[in-house]
Formats: structure tokens, C-alpha cells, sequence
């Protein structure tokens, strides 16, 4: 057994690691563990597992690369102008949209996985990644109702929405995921039953004959803070909505 581990060598992603007798388990370059190897008659238990141990995690490392592409195969995917979609989370670098003023939002729907749409809000663009995928455009002032809902195996991951009122440049803003660079936070609302009573407001808002998008802000901000208290809000009336009009005319 000894002979076998003279001078043993595998190597972990940047790290090689080298078991010597008699000597060290070391990580060239940032040392990360160390144990002194005695000879086969005096190694105790613990040793003969961690010698075991180093072993499966070389072997694992080894084969991992593998392992991995034979589980997710690269599939390449072309738009119509030929250029390749990108494959990571974002449809979008980062820096993508940076010369533009509008806020993007990523939105991606697998069936029973990943489910992410606008329950309201006017799109100044819409581009079709692929046929999970989109990505809509919004311009500076405009408010969107954001949901997400994600699930595995085992039951929902998460249940979201989010009223946004985008940014136009310079201006502070919070950010979330799908949306570059983000906005103005006006609902933000977990969990399903909670998220279905902001949809019911939604619902309500409509049958009055309103777009939900032409609401006062300060409405999406009352329905947030009374939902997290735990407390119903109150409806939005079609006075309340001729009042905020009017105060809106006022403003410069």
C-alpha cells in the first residue's frame, strides 16, 4: 500500500495535490490541509481514512469534467441573423443594453419549471430569444407587474411578484433578477396566497375600467405595506384614481 502511494499525484482543477511519505498532503499554491503520514505499521485509523478519503476526492476531480458534459450536452442554438444565443442564465450581458434608457426584463417559461411573466405593463420593445425565452423593453415611467414562479421535484421554489416602475437613466434604483438595470420597487410580495390577493387587486383595479399601469403609485405601495402587516387592503376607487390624475397634471 505504501508503494502504491509514493509520490501520488492528481490534480484539482488549479490545484495538484501531492502525497508523500512521510511527509504532507499539500495544495501548491494555498495550503489548505496537512497531516504527517507515518509508516504502514504505525497509521492509525483515522489516517488510513483520510488517505481513502484523498483517493475518492482525486478520483471524483478526475472524472468530474466528464461526468459533466456527458449530463449537460452543449447544444447550439442560432437566432435568425446566425448568431449564436448565449448560454448562460442571462439572455443579456450586462453590459448589453448599457447605451440605451430602458429597463429590460429577461422572461424565461418552462413548463411546470419556470414559469416568469408580465401580468401588466406596455413594452416599448420585445425581443424573441429562443423559443423559451424573451426579453421586453420597457421606457422610463412606465410600471410593470413582474411574476416569477419556479419549481423542482420536490415543490414550488418560489412564488414572486414585483410592481416596477422603471428608471430612466441617472436616477437611484433597486435592483432584481431578470431585470437590467432595474427600478423603482413599488410591490414586492412572496409566497402564493399572497401573491394571489395582489393579483385579485389587480383583477379588481381592471373591472373598473383602469389600467392597472395608470394606478397611482402610492396604491401598489399601500397594498405592500398592509399585505406584509397582514392586513387586507383597501380597494382602489375610481375617485381616488380622478384625484391622482389631477394632482399628476399639477406636477412640473
Amino acid at each position: 500500500m505504501i508503494a502504491a502511494l509514493r509520490n501520488q499525484k492528481s490534480r484539482v482543477g488549479k490545484a495538484t495535490l501531492t502525497l508523500l511519505l512521510a511527509g504532507e498532503l499539500t495544495c501548491k499554491g494555498n495550503q489548505f490541509a496537512t497531516f504527517v503520514v507515518r509508516p504502514t505499521t504505525d497509521m492509525t485509523t483515522q489516517e488510513h481514512a483520510r488517505i481513502a478519503a484523498f483517493q475518492h476526492d482525486a478520483l471524483v476531480a478526475n472524472t468530474l469534467p466528464a461526468r459533466l458534459a456527458r449530463a449537460f450536452p452543449t447544444i447550439r442554438r442560432t437566432e435568425m441573423t446566425g448568431t449564436a444565443a448565449p448560454r448562460m442564465r442571462g439572455a443579456f450581458p450586462a453590459t448589453h443594453h448599457a447605451a440605451d434608457n430602458l429597463v429590460h426584463v429577461e422572461l424565461t417559461w418552462v413548463e411546470k419549471r419556470i414559469e416568469n411573466w408580465i401580468r401588466f405593463g406596455t413594452p416599448a420593445h420585445e425581443q424573441i430569444v429562443d423559443r423559451r425565452r424573451r426579453i421586453l423593453s420597457y421606457r422610463p415611467g412606465a410600471v410593470f407587474a413582474f411574476v416569477r414562479w419556479a419549481a423542482n421535484d420536490f415543490g414550488t421554489i418560489i412564488s414572486r411578484i414585483d410592481i416596477v416602475r422603471a428608471v430612466s437613466r441617472g436616477e437611484a434604483y433597486q435592483t432584481l433578477p431578470f431585470v437590467r438595470p432595474g427600478g423603482d420597487i413599488l410591490l414586492k410580495v412572496e409566497s402564493w396566497p399572497k401573491v394571489e390577493r395582489v393579483l385579485q387587486a389587480i383583477d379588481a383595479i381592471q373591472r373598473l375600467d383602469i389600467e392597472p399601469e395608470l394606478v397611482s403609485p402610492d396604491h401598489w405601495r399601500h397594498i405592500h405595506n398592509r399585505i406584509t402587516a397582514g392586513h387586507a387592503p383597501r380597494s382602489y376607487t375610481l375617485d381616488q384614481h380622478r384625484a391622482f390624475l389631477l394632482r399628476k397634471r399639477t406636477e412640473p
